[in-house]
């Protein structure tokens, strides 16, 4: 969760929402990351998560992540729930729960739901607080900024 905090740095200094990802195999080695990266690339899909599967893919030769955990510093959306299952990943582990748009237990529960082909396992709150505050201030930054003060 660390490695994502750092990631999550990176996707705020470039003005995106501080989401960091990392993908580990199933021996504990990192072969994907990612963070946000939609504000910089103009693309919809450029979550971290998305970004770290698709790093994680390239780097193994295959889509099919078996095995292999992504660790999140925010709890996906829809997208990156879907993603997920269909990439058939073990476990998510993601830090901060997204009471808007979270996908994996809050809002939708896409992972685990009963009619998917494949169900992820779920570890939430790792890092809570800490993965919580950056996106709390980066907004709080952001509102600031746009009021004028």
């Amino acid at each position: 969760m660390r490695r994502a905090l750092a990631l999550a740095g990176r996707a705020a200094a470039a003005g995106d929402v501080p989401v960091g990802a990392v993908v580990v195999d199933p021996a504990g080695v990192v072969v994907g990351e990612g963070f946000n990266v939609r504000e910089a690339e103009g693309d919809p899909t450029g979550h971290a998560e998305v970004v770290a599967l698709r790093a994680a893919a390239r780097a193994i030769g295959t889509w099919r992540l078996e095995g292999h955990r992504l660790v999140v510093t925010m709890e996906p959306c829809p997208m990156c729930a879907g993603a997920l299952v269909l990439a058939r990943v073990a476990q998510v582990v993601l830090g901060a729960w997204d009471p808007k748009l979270g996908a994996c237990g809050s809002v939708w529960d896409v992972p685990r739901d009963r009619r998917v082909t494949h169900r992820v396992e779920v570890v939430g709150g790792v890092l809570e607080e800490e993965c919580g505050a950056v996106v709390r201030d980066f907004f709080a930054g952001h509102r600031g900024a746009s009021s004028g003060a």
